[in-house]
């Protein structure tokens, strides 16, 4: 199967880069169209097709990812709206539901929405994808081969895939800021930049698959490791005191929030 991606941002290029890696399919069935094509000279040189226009990408694929900013898709849906009748659409559109998506598409197209984050990129993603869709089995079963090629895929219920999505597609971002702060508390003790930040991410991947492997309640890990009047529960207080569960479950729902005003929009 030929597959487009109208859009090739930091998520479309993470996709491919996961595709490519793990030769889910081969480079010359991927095509890119995206306002500017000398972004994706390093995938070209790899073989994936650069087209000129969205047009020519819907033309000559089978399925088209639609992996544009959310305020852009009316307007790039009334280009190519009639050349996707038949085909096969997967939105990674933040806020774009089952029904704004049905209304917009023509209808004979059919289509699936997925939310994946970006370490797809380095074959550890997180990809949801919504139990409610019009697609074929076989095509929803193509798409789930495509993101699982990179990761992990869950398959979830339509009413709960923006809540989700605001756990793990938006998530890494504040991992990443919880790495930058676990190696500033050690450069503020002399601990030298390099080495902070390969202790604090190597430490979240080791206790991320604590958490997968062991099956434990991640409270009952964290007990494990606060010893009675030890350093770690120093450490554990003062995360508390300073909100961070509050922050984090704020956090999350402020993608949620923000989700939501976007499909009313």
């Amino acid at each position: 199967m030929k597959l487009g991606f109208i859009g090739a941002g930091n998520m479309g290029s993470a996709i491919i880069k996961g595709i490519l890696s793990r030769q889910c399919l081969p480079a010359d069935a991927l095509y890119i169209s995206r306002k500017h094509p000398e972004k994706s000279d390093a995938l070209a040189h790899q073989g994936v097709h650069i087209m000129p226009d969205n047009m020519s990408l819907v033309q000559a694929v089978d399925c088209v990812v639609l992996a544009v900013k959310p305020v852009y898709v009316p307007e790039v849906l009334d280009e190519v709206r009639e050349a996707l009748q038949g085909k096969l659409v997967i939105s990674i559109v933040a806020g774009w539901t089952y029904e704004m998506l049905r209304e917009a598409l023509p209808p004979t197209a059919r289509f699936v929405r997925v939310m994946p984050n970006t370490p797809l990129a380095v074959g550890e993603g997180m990809t949801l994808l919504s139990s409610r869709y019009t697609c074929t089995p076989e095509e929803f079963a193509f798409a789930q081969t495509i993101f699982a090629a990179a990761g992990k895929v869950a398959v979830v219920e339509d009413r709960v895939f923006t809540p989700a999505n605001g756990i793990s597609g938006c998530g890494p971002a504040f991992v990443y800021a919880f790495i930058e702060a676990m190696a500033d508390g050690g450069v503020r003790y002399g601990v030298p930049r390099t080495l902070a930040y390969e202790l604090a991410a190597q430490t979240l991947i080791g206790a991320a698959r604590m958490v997968q492997e062991t099956g434990e309640h991640p409270g009952a890990l964290k007990d494990a490791v606060c010893s009675p009047g030890g350093t770690t529960i120093e450490g554990m207080y003062a995360l508390e005191k300073g909100g961070m569960r509050a922050a984090v479950i704020d956090a999350v729902g402020a993608t949620v929030e923000k989700t939501l005003r976007l499909s009313k929009s």
